[in-house]
């Protein structure tokens, strides 16, 4: 009775949430044993010790297999089963477990890194509010038979688009080129006298600060450029110059011209890293003239217009009202010029209006002075990343099928005992899943960590998003559903083996001669050695378009900038470069052979002929007497300026393509006109490159002229370590207030093919991890053709098989797969690179030499990863294979 009284019962709590979550059929046998522990505890360890016990053993009892109504659902109960025999059989397999995770995170990183690469280029210019609304204008004209597209509009256009079209809300212009002042410039406060040298100037209109909802941290948007001399600077800069203040009001100076202060009308937020604009100092337009009647006059074409659209304005109607510009406009303008062919050349214009949207990715053919993506490389990019993980895929098919005869028995075995097809697919499905989810894993991991070489590679400040909780189920809705096609086709192969034929044996050597497994290492091989051979051909237009003679000579000749801050003393800053023992030769202009420097395209009659001839376009370039000498131009007609002819500031020089397209059999002495001026032409330099070699070389003229925002100093290239502090002397006794700016021709015009050094980077580095996929799949099916084969290979040695015969049975049949693989590749790959190279006016041909390296790459490398097996396989003791 003592006994009974001391005794206390588990915490009824407990046992009621027992008897409430517990299946019926379990409830008697799980509540009986823990009522049995408890008295036990009760006895050993006292009543609060077996009651803290008790509860812990509820608690743990609080499982799917014996929750009420889930335990018996055979699916969550199968499933948890194939969990456990897919990580045996990870553990079991180490080897082929870990080739097949390597080779799917190396596919996935890739994947990954390329994703968000492309996520990156298709946010361009998403952040607008009315990107819907939001537009570039084009033009689109025909020009020597040839369709033409530019931005290029008169001062007057974008009011009179605003005033002539009410669907039109605001219009705005842009003036990003150099040749007003644009791109790069000096500048310092008011109040100080240190000039620092920037880039990123643009003339900017005040409506398109409103059309391009541009962010203002200080001033208003819609009065920051209204007023003339007015100035908005970006956040990071007004951070420099003004730190801890407000700028607005305050006063600057452009190239230290203190004669034009102007005043910060505003602080903008930096333009987002994703914007096709990317400027920090919007010099205001209003009351801005670069020459007089500019603002009236629609014969010259120098600014960027965007509009914005009233809501529910139809882009095809209104591309078709502002056509009428050009008999409004244009035409009258061109015929009072007295241009003979005006009619000529407006009856072909028209125009179109380019998304804001579209502006970054699909520009390709435009002329424009901004730098943008292409779209093209998009999709390059994309079949890049898919083949990719294709390769990874095709290693994991190949794997699973070639152990199939290892599964076999388990197969028939389990068969035998009642599982059905589908119950052997879910197995073999969720084996893959669970690969693919391992692979995923230590894919994201690789890709982060190769993160920066990415970047470094693309250009870009690629980042993951981790914070964003979205990226978590799409990486794992994208780890199930690769896990699954790479496991579809493993899993129906493998469960419908039959029991009977399992059972007898005759599978266990039958999974060695798979078609649809060569064929994969086909495809596998195929796409690695079309980038292999990408890789040769752009290796070779790169090195051309480096190296190749351009027409100028671009070594060895620096490029001083920023001394039209003092025009007045270049001429006495010249003669002192001059005097250094190390320069050659000093020009003075700012119109260079590379992109991003100045330019001035204009129309040129024969003179006398103006309303006769059709007018032809071509540059016309401000140099010195110095200039042609200085860059190795050569002279193949007449002479080059001379200081000795004082006519010659009359005088000008065309190239080939000038005398050509005016039909000169003797250009000199010939006169052409431009801008109401006669020059007589005293000498034709040979033509040379001034643009990308993407194009042809196009017409161009040499006046004798006084821009010195460039100075050019040919260097003797043994001496010009020694040069750099003499130059930097030299200056600062000029300009003690000015930081130096300098740097080289040569590497200015490799940054024309940056986006060919991209390509070639990214497509090198997918080449070398597309053939290590591959390589590791050959090498995994190379040890499972060794174990296979083994028996086989022990019995020929011991019949007298020599090495040499047992390597070529253990290499043969992979080493065919790849000569098949280089046959299928080579065709296709020329084609895609021939498409390329398109792209080229200037390019090379596509040698034999380049398939004949590729191929024997690809045999070097395969035949290395099956070799050391193979070897290994030959050299074993014959015994130890006949006894297993």
């Amino acid at each position: 009775m003592s006994r009974h009284n001391s005794y206390e019962g588990p915490p009824r709590w407990a046992d009621r949430f027992l008897e409430w979550f517990c299946h019926p059929d379990l409830i008697e046998e799980i509540q009986g044993d823990l009522y049995e522990l408890y008295e036990l505890r009760q006895r050993d360890l006292g009543p609060q010790q077996a009651r803290r016990r008790f509860v812990w053993d509820v608690l743990r009892s609080f499982r799917l297999s014996t929750i009420r109504g889930i335990h018996l659902n055979p699916s969550l109960a199968m499933f948890r089963n194939n969990l456990k025999i897919a990580f045996r059989q990870l553990q079991r397999q180490k080897l082929f477990s870990a080739i097949k995770i390597g080779g799917f995170a190396l596919g996935i990183a890739a994947c990954l890194l390329i994703a968000l690469f492309i996520r990156d280029e298709l946010s361009y210019d998403q952040h607008y509010a009315n990107k819907d609304r939001i537009y570039r204008v084009i033009c689109d004209n025909i020009e020597e038979g040839k369709e033409s597209k530019n931005v290029w509009f008169p001062a007057p256009a974008a009011q009179a688009m605003a005033d002539d079209y009410p669907q039109i809300e605001l219009a705005g212009r842009i003036n990003p080129g150099g040749l007003f002042g644009g791109g790069e410039n000096l500048i310092r406060r008011g109040d100080r006298q240190q000039n620092n040298f920037e880039d990123g100037f643009v003339y900017f209109d005040q409506d398109l600060l409103e059309i391009l909802e541009v962010p203002m941290i200080e001033g208003q948007v819609k009065e920051a450029l209204a007023e003339p001399g007015r100035l908005v600077i970006s956040k990071s800069k007004a951070d420099k110059y003004f730190p801890n203040e407000n700028p607005v009001g305050k006063t600057m100076f452009i190239n230290d011209n203190t004669a034009q202060p102007f005043e910060i009308g505003g602080v903008m937020k930096d333009f987002p890293a994703n914007s096709h604009l990317q400027f920090d100092f919007l010099i205001g337009l209003n009351g801005l003239e670069f020459w007089p009647g500019e603002q009236t006059f629609w014969g010259a074409n120098n600014y960027h217009t965007y509009i914005r659209l009233q809501e529910g304005t139809e882009v095809a109607e209104m591309e078709q009202q502002l056509g009428k510009l050009v008999d409004k406009y244009y035409l009258p303008t061109y015929e009072r010029m007295g241009h003979a062919d005006a009619k000529i050349y407006t009856e072909h214009m028209t125009f179109s209006l380019q998304p804001v949207t579209d502006i970054h990715l699909h520009s390709e053919g435009i002329t424009d002075l901004l730098t943008h993506g292409d779209i093209r490389y998009i999709w390059l990019f994309g079949a890049v990343a898919f083949f990719t993980l294709l390769i990874a895929c095709i290693n994991f098919i190949n794997l699973s099928t070639a152990k199939s005869a290892n599964r076999a028995k388990e197969v028939g075995l389990r068969k035998v005992v009642g599982s059905r097809h589908s119950q052997l697919v879910g197995q073999f499905l969720s084996e893959s899943v669970l690969f693919s989810l391992f692979a995923f894993l230590f894919g994201a991991m690789l890709a982060n960590l190769s993160l920066p070489y990415f970047n470094q590679l693309a250009g870009k400040s690629l980042s993951f998003p981790w914070q964003q909780w979205g990226l978590y189920p799409l990486l794992i809705g994208s780890a199930l559903a690769i896990g699954i096609f790479a496991g579809i086709y493993p899993a129906f192969y493998l469960s419908r083996f039959r029991p009977a034929n399992v059972l007898k044996g005759e599978l266990s050597m039958g999974s060695r001669s798979g078609y649809l497994r060569n064929i994969l290492v086909v495809i596998q091989f195929t796409t690695s050695i079309i980038l292999l051979i990408g890789t040769f051909v752009i290796y070779q237009q790169m090195d051309y378009l480096l190296n190749t003679k351009v027409g100028f000579d671009k070594d060895q000749v620096v490029l001083l900038k920023g001394a039209n801050t003092r025009m007045n003393e270049v001429p006495l800053l010249k003669q002192e470069l001059l005097r250094l023992p190390e320069v050659k030769n000093v020009t003075v202009s700012g119109y260079l052979p590379i992109k991003g420097s100045k330019r001035d395209y204009n129309l040129f009659w024969r003179d006398g002929r103006e309303e006769e001839d059709v007018a032809i376009g071509g540059q016309i370039w401000g140099v010195d007497h110095d200039y042609i000498k200085t860059l190795g131009m050569e002279i193949v007609q007449g002479r080059d300026f001379s200081l000795e002819m004082p006519t010659d500031s009359q005088g000008i020089i065309i190239n080939e393509s000038m005398a050509e397209a005016f039909g000169f059999d003797n250009p000199l002495g010939q006169r052409i006109t431009n801008r109401g001026r006669a020059w007589p032409i005293i000498g034709v330099v040979k033509d040379f490159n001034f643009e990308s070699m993407r194009t042809k070389i196009h017409n161009l003229c040499m006046v004798i002229g006084n821009d010195a925002s460039v100075i050019s100093l040919k260097v003797d290239a043994q001496e010009m370590p020694a040069f750099i502090p003499s130059m930097k002397g030299v200056w600062e006794e000029f300009f003690p207030n000015q930081p130096i700016r300098y740097n080289f021709l040569d590497e200015s015009f490799a940054l024309m093919y940056a986006d060919v050094r991209q390509v070639r980077s990214i497509f090198t580095s997918f080449a070398i991890l597309a053939i290590i996929i591959a390589c590791l799949g050959l090498f995994a099916l190379s040890v499972f053709m060794a174990e296979q084969r083994s028996k086989e290979i022990s019995i020929r040695k011991v019949l007298g098989a020599s090495m040499a015969t047992l390597l070529r049975l253990l290499t043969q049949n992979f080493l065919v797969l790849i000569m098949i693989s280089l046959l299928i590749a080579i065709p296709l790959a020329w084609y895609l690179m021939q498409l390329w190279l398109n792209d080229f006016v200037y390019q090379i041909d596509i040698k034999w030499s380049i398939f004949f390296w590729s191929g024997f790459c690809a045999l070097f490398i395969a035949f290395l990863t099956i070799f050391y097996q193979a070897l290994r396989t030959a050299l074993s003791n014959p015994v130890e294979a006949l006894r297993n």
